[in-house]
């Protein structure tokens, strides 16, 4: 049958976490009474209830029609069609009862039987229901969750399904609890499969489709393709047994909302749940009525502009249309950095990037002054778990701090993991060990991504003194290595980086490189809003003494003996403040050097576009000679002209036309590289001009595919 190994698709079974969780979970449901069963289940999903309503029972994202979309036939509002899932002898016993019902009201509906197990379903019920105008599909083999977690398993049942799809003259298909995998019902003899939903974050295998709409899922070999129909009204047994909701209010609304979309309103029920006149209530039974009440809702306010159809009726009609093929399939990131993420473009671009395809993207990270513990930014889940001063003096109190960040992280993660399964981790250094704190998910099958943003042996031994050959430093390549070794793939921040790194601690075939590339979307053109007449200098930025910031405050006092309207505007935090500030009133430039603090991420784009000149005036010497500075394109993006100091980074990404280089370390040529640009229009107007282009031709749009790439791969 050639069923692949390795699962890629959307609507694939996340092995081995998810097939882990599940054993656990059906191994201690057999061990317990259906009540007690029943009552631990109310319990989780009541508590789940709170925390997903933002995509449930409506996730507004999936109403988006799909691309070229023509409408309904007869020019129907939107579509209507039913299903039941008969999982044991109490729902057989009720299905003629429940096709009379929908009878009465005028519909018809398909009901899905387990062939072997639980029950034997009749030849002449079948042909019964299917002589009124009814539907028979097969609901798997048997009821349980094995079929789709096992290629063994399936390769074994498939034969078998086929059979009684055949014996039956079904075309349709679903899966037990909704446990499936799109790729290997390919291997199934159907027309259409319906074991998908656009959102149920309360089913075994959560991921949803996203959409209102069905889809195209292509085949492979000699196999056709099928139509995917995924069921976008709440499953009756959670709406009802499970959060114990006492009308069918629920299913209204999501319906209203749906023909509002003009997407495909499918419903599946169980008549097992369902309680009729003569039958006994129990803790896991519904009245019919509330099934009822949603058909004749349907009569009453969308009559005639309702297409009420069988599964099989939408698959054909759906094949005819142009192959609209199956979404993109939620995938659950979480991102780790001991860093702010409201001040982090480089996590912040990530994040977007996924969460902006439809991913849930959790961030654990620093919380800075102001911020609430928990937020969500752009679709971002943000986590703010420890707060942090940039005051570090010492090796102990830096160290202490990372140490208690990544006990807390750990904690974290492993408890979100746990509650629903990741598929990603994507750790951001510094520190390198920080990846460790995977260790749950990775040892549940999640990937690992290590995010190497600074070199953590020469950035440790810039900000503390340590020379190369001390065992200290020693020690932080060991770590680095281990580090790699641990994480499944290893993102270098640069060129540079990634031939050192490549060298001494990860295979190059492991590691790939992600330049901090701009994100358009947040630096876009600005309009100047400034209307004074200074010369405003900008940085903003981390303050340690590898950014040299104190050699552009010195540089100051040159610049404005012949600029003396010139203003420079530090924004930013570190363990340099002080240092900077003394130099300041050393200085006496209290009134032309201004340090603003901190500011979010979001204001910086406005706060450059008022400026007359930005500064780079990093230190050529160890970590800052290699450290990429995203700064250089963000000032470009708003049209202001750059002074860089002369790094080996910075020159082997950069060159004279775009920007004005100086010595490293040099205050008077930094002083004079900005009077030249304050002063020569034509060479303010060069930069700018040049900038403009090379931001256009290196921004994050073109990088963004190969990231995704990157993850959907990984996870594939």
């Amino acid at each position: 049958m050639g069923v692949p190994h390795v699962l890629s698709d959307s609507g694939s079974m996340r092995s081995p976490q998810s097939i882990g969780s599940l054993r656990f979970r059906y191994g201690i449901k057999s061990l317990l009474p259906r009540g007690a069963v029943v009552r631990i289940r109310q319990a989780i999903a009541q508590r789940k209830l709170t925390s997903v309503q933002d995509v449930w029972p409506i996730l507004e994202s999936a109403g988006a029609p799909p691309a070229e979309w023509t409408g309904w036939p007869e020019g129907r509002q939107f579509a209507f069609v039913i299903s039941h899932d008969v999982d044991t002898q109490r729902g057989l016993d009720r299905c003629l009862q429940l096709a009379d019902l929908e009878e009465r009201l005028g519909f018809r509906s398909a009901f899905y039987f387990v062939p072997t197990g639980r029950y034997e379903v009749s030849k002449a019920l079948r042909d019964e229901l299917v002589c009124r105008g009814f539907e028979v599909g097969v609901h798997g083999l048997c009821h349980d969750w094995h079929t789709f977690t096992s290629c063994r398993v399936f390769e074994e049942r498939a034969p078998r399904i086929n059979q009684y799809l055949k014996e039956w003259g079904a075309v349709g298909f679903r899966a037990p609890s909704m446990i499936r995998n799109l790729d290997w019902i390919r291997e199934l003899d159907v027309e259409y499969d319906a074991s998908t939903f656009d959102t149920d974050p309360f089913e075994p295998q959560p991921e949803g489709m996203g959409t209102i709409f069905p889809f195209w899922v292509d085949g492979h070999g000699s196999r056709s393709g099928y139509v995917e129909l995924p069921y976008t009204l709440p499953q009756d047994h959670t709406l009802f047994v499970l959060l114990k909701a006492g009308s069918s209010d629920v299913w209204k609304r999501k319906l209203d909302w749906i023909a509002i979309k003009g997407g495909m309103a499918m419903l599946d029920t169980h008549p097992d749940y369902m309680t009729f006149d003569s039958d006994l209530h129990g803790i896991d039974t519904y009245p019919v009525d509330r099934y009822q009440e949603i058909l004749e809702h349907i009569v009453t306010k969308y009559s005639g502009r309702c297409w009420s159809v069988l599964p099989r009726e939408m698959a054909r009609f759906w094949k005819k249309c142009p192959k609209r093929t199956r979404p993109h399939s939620k995938k659950r990131i979480c991102m780790m950095a001991y860093s702010f993420y409201d001040n982090d473009n480089r996590i912040m671009r990530y994040a977007e990037a996924l969460a902006g395809r439809g991913d849930s993207v959790d961030v654990i990270t620093l919380r800075g002054d102001g911020r609430p513990q928990h937020g969500n930014i752009n679709g971002v889940n943000v986590n703010r778990i420890q707060r942090r001063l940039r005051d570090e003096k010492g090796q102990i109190s830096y160290l202490f701090r990372i140490m208690r960040f990544w006990v807390k992280s750990s904690v974290v993660l492993a408890w979100n993991h746990l509650k629903s399964p990741y598929d990603l981790i994507h750790v951001h250094s510094v520190p390198d060990f920080e990846v460790f704190a995977a260790w749950l998910p990775k040892l549940m099958g999640a990937k690992v991504i290590l995010d190497i943003h600074d070199l953590v042996p020469e950035f440790y031994a810039s900000k503390f003194q340590v020379k190369h050959k001390t065992l200290v430093f020693r020690l932080l390549v060991w770590l680095e290595r281990v580090s790699a070794r641990f994480a499944d793939h290893v993102i270098a921040a640069n060129d540079i980086w990634f031939g050192t790194l490549t060298s001494r601690s990860v295979p190059v075939k492991k590691c790939s490189v992600f330049v901090n590339y701009l994100d358009l979307k947040l630096f876009f053109r600005r309009p100047r809003t400034r209307t004074d007449d200074k010369f405003i200098i900008v940085y903003p930025g981390g303050l340690q003494w590898h950014q040299g910031v104190d050699v552009a405050i010195k540089a100051f006092v040159r610049i404005i003996d012949q600029i003396p309207n010139a203003e420079f505007h530090v924004y930013g935090g570190g363990p340099e403040k002080e240092n900077l500030k003394h130099l300041v009133e050393e200085l006496n430039l209290q009134n032309q050097v201004i340090l603003k603090g901190v500011y979010p991420l979001l204001e910086i784009p406005e706060i450059m576009a008022n400026a007359d000149l930005g500064v780079v005036p990093k230190r050529a010497e160890s970590f800052g000679n290699e450290a990429y500075s995203t700064k250089i394109l963000e000032y470009m993006s708003q049209g202001v002209p750059v002074v860089v100091s002369r790094t080996k980074i910075d020159t082997h990404y950069f060159d004279d036309s775009v920007v004005q280089f100086f010595d490293s370390g040099n205050a008077q040529e930094l002083a004079n590289a900005v009077v030249l640009v304050a002063q020569d229009e034509g060479v303010r107007s060069r930069l700018i001009q040049k900038g403009f282009e090379y931001v256009n031709r290196y921004s994050w749009d073109f990088k963004k595919k190969e990231y995704l790439d990157l993850v959907d791969t990984l996870i594939g």
